[in-house]
């Protein structure tokens, strides 16, 4: 994991240092992440701000100095992962229950990106944390979607509210949180029908979602293998619905890394969560010091 994103700034280090000539490194860098799966806009900005950072220093000192470069690329990487707000989620969660009410999140993402086993896996990590949920049924749209999140919430002891399908999901998501206030549980996780952007039917029915349960919380579930299309993803829902937060899967199985760096920079939103395997425990908070240490490690 990571491993090729980490060897794209070992061999723009090798190369400034060696040949001096930081503009062609920095061409040479762009061209690099782009092929990683880092978005040209974020390989675009990665190297700009290198520039704008080197700027003051003589470029022969900057790239005579593996730890000056070093620490240059530390800061750059670190302000693209950096998100307009920060989001402590068990700190907020019990701010919400302070007030005797349920937080809620909704939970959105196309098919396939593993959302519904993301949400079995955040009900398992609040679980963890003495923090009790209830999940809502919402994807009445898709076959089999309602036995599969039951499934997986039985697993990890969690109840599920679900009506019929084709049923209204915002009426479920509703039931959902009347229950999580009627029996003082803490979180309310709604799960929605993965759907593509261009659906517009779907994505009425997903704002409609958020018009009545006005969640604390909507959560984009993004594929770190989607490449480029993530982020297209993450921006039309952005645009139609909004996104507050995000959570990567298959981060384990990503070899080049470069959607956690993309998708921090194009919605400005903090990642809360990557999967990292199959099993209800392989969710692991994001922590952007130990992320950008693994892609900087370089000898």
């Amino acid at each position: 994991m990571l491993e090729k994103l980490k060897n794209v700034f070992s061999t723009f280090v090798k190369k400034t240092l060696t040949e001096k000539k930081i503009d062609e490194a920095l061409n040479d860098l762009r061209i690099l992440l782009i092929s990683n799966d880092v978005a040209v806009d974020t390989a675009d900005e990665i190297c700009t701000n290198i520039i704008e950072s080197s700027k003051g220093q003589q470029i022969t000192r900057l790239v005579s100095t593996k730890k000056t470069l070093f620490d240059t690329l530390k800061e750059v990487v670190i302000e693209i992962l950096t998100p307009e707000k920060e989001i402590d989620i068990i700190k907020e969660i019990k701010a919400k229950n302070s007030l005797g009410l349920p937080f809620v999140f909704v939970f959105l993402g196309i098919n396939g990106t593993g959302k519904t086993t993301t949400i079995a896996k955040v009900a398992n990590f609040l679980k963890k944390n003495n923090i009790t949920s209830v999940a809502a049924a919402s994807d009445t749209f898709r076959a089999g979607a309602i036995e599969q999140l039951t499934k997986h919430m039985n697993n990890v002891g969690i109840k599920v509210i679900k009506h019929r399908y084709k049923s209204d999901p915002a009426s479920v998501a509703y039931d959902a949180i009347e229950h999580a206030k009627a029996k003082g549980i803490d979180v309310v996780l709604i799960d929605t029908s993965g759907r593509q952007t261009t659906n517009r039917n779907l994505m009425m029915e997903m704002q409609k979602v958020v018009r009545v349960t006005k969640p604390d919380l909507i959560v984009f579930v993004g594929d770190s293998l989607a490449g480029n299309d993530v982020l297209h993803q993450a921006r039309e829902f952005d645009s139609q619905v909004g996104i507050d937060a995000n959570i990567l899967t298959k981060l384990d199985a990503d070899a080049k890394g470069g959607a956690a760096l993309s998708i921090s920079f194009e919605t400005k939103k903090p990642i809360l969560f990557v999967g990292v395997g199959q099993s209800y425990e392989d969710l692991k908070p994001f922590i952007k010091e130990e992320f950008v240490s693994s892609i900087l490690d370089i000898s």
